[in-house]
């Protein structure tokens, strides 16, 4: 039971931290728009978001990631996530148009990039958070 409700959210768990990943990558984007020879990164959301739910299944297939001592063979083994903070594959962005310092940061862009990646960071918890209440719910007596 607790092993379905635990695959029920690695999706999410998976995509809220992509999500913020590149919340940080967006962030540095427009914290060095100032920056000369400042190259702007970006993740490719979709493309990491696959390879991380692959990797969550080999993961769980596995039984592999970050193991717990255990003082009784009753407990739960501990799993870290199957996406790591850090293992994102950072692209560099193409300039619409280059600058003579060698910055490629576009303002217009990454504040657009970052404002739809907040959006959607939202969204998703708030996905989260109604199928959370509707377990919630569903596991109350009447």
């Amino acid at each position: 039971m607790i092993d379905q409700l635990g695959s029920a959210f690695d999706y999410h768990q998976q995509a809220l931290s992509l999500r913020q990943a590149r919340h940080e990558v967006l962030a540095a984007n427009i914290a060095n728009a100032d920056t000369p020879n400042y190259k702007a990164r970006d993740i490719d959301f979709a493309s990491e978001l696959k390879r991380a739910t692959a990797s969550g299944a080999q993961h769980a297939a596995h039984q592999g990631g970050l193991d717990l001592a255990r003082t009784s063979s009753r407990h739960i083994a501990g799993e870290g996530p199957a996406w790591r903070g850090g293992s994102a594959q950072l692209l560099y962005r193409i300039p619409d148009q280059p600058s003579l310092d060698g910055n490629t940061v576009d303002m217009d862009r990454e504040r657009t990039q970052f404002a739809d990646n907040a959006v959607r960071y939202q969204a998703a918890l708030t996905i989260l958070n109604r199928r959370i209440q509707g377990l919630k719910n569903a596991m109350q007596p009447e």
